[in-house]
C-alpha cells in the first residue's frame, strides 16, 4: 500500500512539475494585451451612452467628475472595463453603469 501512496505522490509531482513553465507564461502575460479602443458606435456602448469625452455626456445619471478613470469597473493598469470584455476605454470617458469607486 505504500507503494501504491508512493506512485501517486510521484504522478501528482510529475504533473504539477509539467504545468508550471504554462503557468509562468500566462502569469508574465497581461491579461488585455493592446486592447482596440472602444468605439461608440459599439452596440452595446451605445447602450450605455458611452461617450469617450465625459463633460461631452447629455445622460440624465452623469454628474460632473465622474469618468471611466474613477469607475470601480476600470482597470488602470489595462484600460479596460469589465462591462466591455476585449476593448480599453477612454479613461476620461463615460456610460450609464458608472460606479463610484469603493
Amino acid at each position: 500500500m505504500t507503494e501504491q501512496k508512493s506512485r501517486r505522490r510521484f504522478l501528482k509531482l510529475a504533473v504539477a512539475a509539467s504545468t508550471l513553465p504554462l503557468l509562468e507564461k500566462i502569469a508574465r502575460e497581461p491579461a488585455y494585451a493592446d486592447l482596440p479602443l472602444l468605439t461608440v458606435d459599439n452596440p452595446q456602448a451605445t447602450g450605455l451612452s458611452y461617450v469617450e469625452d465625459a463633460t461631452t455626456s447629455g445622460h440624465a445619471l452623469y454628474k460632473a467628475g465622474n469618468n471611466c478613470s474613477n469607475c470601480q469597473l476600470f482597470t488602470a493598469e489595462t484600460g479596460a472595463c469589465s462591462l466591455f470584455p476585449g476593448f480599453a476605454v477612454a479613461p476620461e470617458g463615460w456610460c450609464a453603469a458608472w460606479m463610484k469607486r469603493a
